[in-house]
C-alpha cells in the first residue's frame, strides 16, 4: 500500500510553506520538463525552454500586483540584507539624505547598512522602537524633507508581528519598500512605491531568488560609478540575465504565483489570510491574559503572529508541547522569544485552525 503523505503544520518564518500543488507540479516535471528531456535545473539559462519560464513569471507578477507601465521587474539574488547596501549605493548620493522608519530589526538593518556606506546621510524619519516596536508609526508622526532621495519602508515585521496598513503618500520623494514579508498577501497600490523589494522565500517561493519592482524614472537616477553586478541598470537592461539567475527558484516562484492566480487572486488569498488570522487572534483575545499578544491591534500583522504565553515555565511547556503535536516554527525569533505562528499565504487554513484548537486545549489545562 503506498505510503500515507506526512505534511507538517509549517510555521516557519522563512524558508516557509510552500502550497502542496505547486510542490507536485514541481516533482512531475523535475526530470523532463515540458518535454526538454531535462530538469528544469539543467536548462541553460539563454535557451528558450528556460526564457519562457522566466518571462511567464514576470508577467504573472505584473498581473497580480497591477504593476503599471513604467516599472522594471528584476530577480536578484542576495536576499533583502543585499538591497539594503544596493539601494543606498545606487540612489543615495554625495549630499543627499535618506529617510528611514524603524519598525523592527530589519528596518534597523537597512538604516545600519546605508550609514556604513558614506554617501549622504541616512536618519531615522520615525521609531517606535521605545515602544519596542509594538506598533507602525501614524502617517503623521512621519518626518522627513522634500529634497530626500527617498524613504524607506519595511511593510511586515516578522520579529515583532507589526504591519503597515496604510502607506504615506510622498510626492516627489521616492518612497522604497521592504516586503519581503508580506508581498501579495495583501493588495497594494504599487504606484505609490518607487521601488519595492522581497525576499521570495516567505510567500513567493523557495529562498534564492529577490525581487525588485523598480520605476524607471527611478533607474534613470541611479548612480553607475558602482561595480556592474551591484547596479539596478546592469539587470534591468538584460532582464536579469546578465549573469546566471537562480533558475530554478524562480520556475518555483513562477508556480507559486500560477498557484496565486488559480486560488482566485490577491483578493482572494487576501480573505482567506485574514480568517487564518483571526483564528488565532480570537485566542489571545479571548484568552483574558493567559496569552499576551505583542502588536497593538491596530498594527497585527497576517503574516506573523506573535505573542507570550503567562508564565515562563509555561511558555517553554507550550512550545515543547506544540512542537510535540507537529506545529513546526512556533518559537518566537531568537532575538526576542515567545512564540510567532507565521501564517503566510501557502499556510493551510486548516493548520491555523488546528493550532487555534491546541492553544485552546493547553489554556484549558494549565489556565
Amino acid at each position: 500500500m503506498p505510503q500515507t503523505l506526512h505534511r507538517a503544520h509549517n510555521f516557519n518564518a522563512g524558508p516557509s510553506a510552500l502550497p502542496l500543488s505547486v510542490l507536485e507540479k514541481a516533482q512531475a516535471e523535475l526530470l523532463d520538463f515540458r518535454g526538454t528531456g531535462m530538469s528544469v535545473m539543467e536548462l541553460s539559462h539563454r535557451s528558450a525552454a528556460y526564457d519562457a519560464v522566466h518571462n511567464e513569471a514576470i508577467a504573472l507578477l505584473k498581473e497580480l500586483m497591477g504593476i503599471p507601465d513604467g516599472y522594471e521587474v528584476l530577480f536578484l539574488q542576495g536576499g533583502a540584507s543585499l538591497q539594503f547596501s544596493m539601494i543606498p549605493m545606487n540612489f543615495l548620493q554625495q549630499g543627499q539624505k535618506a529617510a528611514y522608519v524603524m519598525t523592527g530589526s530589519w528596518s534597523e538593518k537597512a538604516l545600519k547598512e546605508a550609514k556604513i556606506l558614506g554617501v549622504g546621510e541616512a536618519y531615522e524619519a520615525a521609531s517606535t522602537k521605545e515602544e519596542n516596536y509594538r506598533r507602525i508609526p501614524s502617517i503623521d508622526e512621519l518626518k522627513y524633507q522634500p529634497s530626500d532621495a527617498y524613504i524607506h519602508l519595511t511593510s511586515n515585521n516578522t520579529i515583532f508581528g507589526t504591519e503597515w496598513k496604510e502607506y504615506p503618500n510622498t510626492g516627489d520623494v521616492p518612497l522604497i519598500g521592504d516586503m519581503s514579508s508580506d508581498i501579495l498577501s495583501t493588495p497594494v497600490d504599487v504606484s505609490k512605491f518607487s521601488m519595492i523589494y522581497a525576499g521570495a522565500q516567505k510567500n513567493l517561493g523557495p529562498s534564492g531568488v529577490t525581487v525588485a519592482i523598480i520605476r524607471k524614472d527611478l533607474l534613470e537616477k541611479a548612480n553607475n560609478n558602482i561595480p556592474t553586478m551591484l547596479r539596478y541598470e546592469t539587470h534591468a537592461k538584460n532582464n536579469s540575465l546578465y549573469n546566471t539567475p537562480p533558475t530554478f527558484g524562480i520556475y518555483m516562484l513562477g508556480q507559486v504565483l500560477s498557484w496565486v492566480k488559480e486560488s482566485g487572486g490577491v483578493e482572494a488569498i487576501t480573505k482567506q489570510n485574514v480568517e487564518k488570522a483571526n483564528l488565532i487572534y480570537d485566542v489571545i483575545d479571548q484568552s483574558g491574559g493567559f496569552y499576551i499578544g505583542h502588536a497593538e491591534s491596530g498594527s497585527r500583522s497576517l503574516m506573523n503572529i506573535t505573542f507570550r504565553v503567562k508564565g515562563e515555565e509555561l511558555e517553554k511547556q507550550f512550545l515543547v508541547e506544540a512542537k510535540q503535536e507537529g506545529f513546526i516554527g512556533v518559537n518566537g525569533h531568537r532575538s526576542v522569544g515567545g512564540c510567532r505562528a507565521s501564517a503566510y499565504n501557502a499556510v493551510p487554513y486548516e493548520s491555523c485552525l488546528a493550532f487555534s484548537d491546541f492553544m485552546k486545549k493547553f489554556m484549558a489545562q494549565h489556565g
